[in-house]
């Protein structure tokens, strides 16, 4: 199922979700050559959290920590950061919306980080770098789940019907799936354990159900929550 746009309009420009899309995007041009294979073979390297390399299990070629991080800005090919900028924008704009600009990326930060800690941890020793923004989106939308499990989800489910579905089955269903996916993972050999962080995702979805409520701003998810319009002097002081 691809999510096309959702039914819960913000009271606050999503400037920090725009940027973020942006960065990621001149991330892939610039660094990344657009998937050009040498450029690209040589950022995920460079930039991918390799887990061997962040519990010591293997000698430290990239950036070893810090790629916890970097790793979050590094995609694989056009479909990953494609399917990745428009889940982003489609959940980011309303969790923004819900605690602000700088709230939202210090919120969105540390649930990319948790979730390729939580890939690392259950996968220890692989020496596959890890890339892409996906566990830090993970962590939208099970902030998201929280707080606007009824907001209607507009999706498309190839090859021919739309439809739509409140949040709360939408997000449920993938997080399901992942765990299903991720379970069935456990014991594999690393070689075989498939191109996708499955753990990530897992874990960056249970960060944000976790941190959601420290980073939000109540009186913003109230009013949206309630219909209430604010005004500008009262959503001023809740932007950043």
């Amino acid at each position: 199922m691809i999510p096309l746009n959702d039914e819960n309009p913000t009271e606050l420009r999503p400037w920090m979700t725009v940027v973020l899309i942006i960065a990621n995007t001149l991330v892939w041009i610039l660094i990344q050559g657009a998937g050009e294979m040498q450029a690209l073979e040589a950022s995920v390297v460079v930039f991918g959290a390799q887990p061997c390399e962040i519990t010591g299990a293997c000698q430290t070629t990239g950036l070893g920590t810090s790629a916890l991080v970097t790793s979050m800005f590094m995609h694989g090919g056009w479909g990953h950061i494609l399917g990745n900028m428009l889940f982003l924008w489609v959940f980011g704009n309303n969790i923004e919306d819900s605690m602000g600009h700088l709230r939202f990326l210090a919120f969105y930060l540390i649930c990319g980080a948790a979730a390729a800690l939580a890939h690392v941890f259950f996968s220890p020793a692989s020496e596959i770098p890890m890339v892409g923004a996906s566990g830090a989106i993970s962590g939208i939308m099970g902030a998201y789940i929280l707080l606007y499990p009824g907001a209607r989800v507009r999706t498309y489910f190839p090859p021919f019907f739309f439809f739509r579905i409140r949040a709360f089955f939408f997000l449920l269903l993938w997080f399901v799936l992942q765990l299903f996916e991720g379970m069935a993972a456990l014991g594999m050999p690393a070689t075989e354990e498939g191109g996708v962080a499955v753990w990530a995702h897992i874990g960056g979805f249970v960060a944000g159900l976790l941190l959601i409520k420290p980073f939000d701003r109540p009186r913003l998810v109230r009013a949206k929550r309630e219909g209430v319009q604010l005004s500008h002097d009262e959503v001023a002081p809740l932007r950043w």
